[in-house]
């Protein structure tokens, strides 16, 4: 019988997976005299091999044309950001006018929540799931507070019902209907960040909808992780950044989805110069006209290095296409955690949900014990002695390793390889 668990095994699968691995197109970090094992896409994207063109390009455009720059070739810094725009639409499931490029996430959460978070006193409530990144918390209790009302009562936190940490839709369901007449606003995740539970955001949205609030997503997560269907999901906003899964490179310029429904919303905005309509914005009226679509929303000029690493990666992404990658992503997580049971049963404990449309590509971990270490002790211990051996997975407090294998780059091979290092941690 096949040994379905060794490196030989694995390089068969990789051999013959109906995708073919575009590893050789990323610059993958060293461990000695081989390659890690990376599992952190979901914290930062290795970086493409034609990143770097793309940023000469920019640099030597700077250097020989200057101001010129702005007007001149295929890659003119003035419409900059469109070579961006239908590649991001394709990848999450949107129309072109509904994405942008632009800032950072926390600061597009906070411009779509000047927008979309219009509290009264009928209706002054968030509802958000606890737990959730501490920037998004950050930016939902501030806004509350801005606004006037009590974060401790208008912020509802709902508190996971399942395993590990999970959320049932049914907990968001009746949370929703409970809070509904209050609620101004649902703000979910599309990925949970620690557990890597992924969300029904069509269902999310229409349950919000139905009790006369707006839904926004965090997609942190999601974006270039999951099959993403924006406009279909009926959400009125989503944020996320691009340099996780979507490897633009550290602080890379995140993105931003608005709904068509809202392309010529009259809501109130913060509104800058480059969300001005382009036809115009160089008369330099006093009058704001806002371009239609998400890049309305726009305040500034673009930063033209900061977008072009996103443009190596999205040529990558739409070479093989999402529903390709999330193809091969379920047969990689899948490999991972049928290894995780049979080989480490008594040693790691998975809270992601175990079904793949619950899941992403990540799977948190606990570390049931090892070594005559429990809990948070074993957790660390094991964390450093995986990155001694060159795996590298991702921390978070107060005792969860997340392994991410990205489709993109990891292959069955370092999935082997991680569980060989976990077994050789646990039996030293």
């Amino acid at each position: 019988m096949t040994d379905l668990h060794t490196p030989a095994h694995a390089a068969a699968l990789d051999a013959a997976d109906p995708l073919p691995t575009l590893r050789h197109e990323f610059l993958i970090p060293r461990h000695g005299e081989e390659e890690q094992a990376y599992f952190v896409g979901n914290s930062l994207g290795l970086q493409p091999r034609g990143a770097r063109g793309h940023v000469e390009e920019v640099m030597d455009k700077w250097a020989m044309e200057a101001v010129e720059g702005h007007f001149t070739g295929q890659a003119q810094w003035m419409p900059y950001h469109e070579l961006v725009r239908e590649p991001l639409a394709r990848l999450v499931g949107a129309l072109p006018h509904e994405v942008v490029a632009m800032n950072s996430l926390t600061a597009n959460l906070h411009f779509m929540l000047v927008s979309f978070y219009r509290p009264t006193r009928e209706r002054p409530a968030i509802l958000m799931e606890a737990g959730a990144f501490p920037s998004d918390r950050y930016a939902l209790a501030s806004q509350v507070g801005f606004h006037g009302f009590d974060p401790d009562t208008d912020l509802i936190e709902l508190q996971p019902d399942g395993p590990g940490g999970v959320f049932s839709m049914e907990s968001i369901e009746r949370a929703i209907a409970e809070h509904g007449p209050r609620l101004a606003l649902v703000l979910w995740p599309g990925v949970q960040y620690r557990t890597g539970q992924a969300f029904d955001l069509a269902r999310i949205a229409a349950l919000a909808h139905a009790q006369g609030a707006l839904c926004g997503f965090d997609l942190a997560h999601g974006v270039g992780n999951l099959e993403l269907k924006l406009h279909d999901s009926g959400a009125d906003f989503a944020v996320w950044c691009h340099y996780k899964y979507l490897n633009a490179g550290p602080g890379a310029v995140a993105g931003c989805f608005v709904h068509e429904r809202h392309a010529r919303s009259d809501r109130p905005r913060f509104a800058g110069w480059w969300g001005h309509e382009s036809a115009t914005r160089f008369r330099m009226g006093p009058e704001f006209v806002p371009t239609p679509g998400a890049e309305g929303w726009q305040l500034s000029n673009p930063p033209i290095l900061g977008l072009a690493p996103l443009r190596a990666s999205l040529d990558l992404f739409d070479r093989v296409g999402m529903r390709a990658l999330r193809e091969k992503s379920l047969r990689l997580t899948g490999y991972l955690e049928s290894l995780i049971r049979a080989r480490l049963g008594e040693t790691l404990d998975i809270l992601t949900p175990a079904e793949p449309a619950r899941r992403g590509c990540q799977l948190s971990l606990r570390v049931i014990g090892g070594r005559g270490l429990s809990g948070r002790a074993a957790g660390r211990d094991l964390f450093e002695d995986l990155a001694r051996r060159g795996v590298l997975g991702d921390w978070r407090e107060p005792d969860v390793i997340r392994i991410s294998p990205a489709p993109l780059y990891n292959t069955h091979g370092d999935i082997v390889r991680f569980v060989a290092a976990v077994e050789a941690w646990r039996d030293a």
